[in-house]
């Protein structure tokens, strides 16, 4: 329950409100999490060298409730101090499996019926904003290296490229913000697809 109370000014009115505690909140626990139903979205990792990129990752993985996400090559897995700082328990909660190459992970999820779409800025990419995910269909994205992206034979058998549009002088996001960024888009264009 949010208490509000208006204070009203010549020029302004300020509501003052009262921040919810972690138990109004109403969180899942571990348990509840890996029974309830999940959006079927898959996050890879493709050799990630960041542990707290990581640890970001499987935290944003967990408010969006996804699938898995899947650690490729470099990408380090838990548990680990650096990813445990970051991640906060959520390495617990979201389901993640470790491949040695990117290609097997993408080649499972292929046979799986995923459709593989590489966050990455290339020739005939589709612009974020662009795209309009459908609500029941099985996606991975794919998020690169902080310096050499997604790997170009990841790019080269995916399904499709989405970029994120930038408007500053940067040429990229840092890895974990790009994922936040991609999971709302299909959160919300997908309808909450989790109820």
């Amino acid at each position: 329950m949010i208490l509000l109370l208006l204070i009203v000014t010549e020029t302004f009115i300020f509501a003052i409100m009262k921040k919810i505690t972690n138990e109004e909140l109403n969180r899942l626990n571990i348990e509840q999490f890996k029974k309830a139903k999940k959006f079927p979205l898959i996050i890879v990792l493709d050799n990630i060298r960041s542990l707290n990129n990581i640890g970001s990752v499987f935290r944003t993985a967990d408010g969006f409730r996804i699938e898995a996400v899947y650690l490729c090559g470099i990408s380090a897995c838990p548990p680990h101090r650096d990813i445990r700082k970051t991640a906060l328990g959520a390495t617990e909660s979201v389901n993640w499996k470790y491949f040695s190459s990117t290609m097997d992970a993408v080649e499972i999820l292929k046979t799986d019926a995923y459709t593989i779409i590489s966050i990455e800025q290339v020739e005939n990419a589709i612009m974020l904003n662009d795209f309009q995910p459908e609500k029941n269909k099985k996606y991975a994205l794919v998020f690169g290296n902080e310096v050499k992206g997604v790997e170009e034979v990841t790019v080269n058998h995916s399904h499709l490229c989405i970029e994120i549009p930038q408007y500053g002088t940067k040429h990229s996001f840092n890895v974990s913000v790009g994922v936040g960024i991609v999971l709302w888009h299909f959160f919300v264009k997908c309808e909450n697809p989790l109820i």
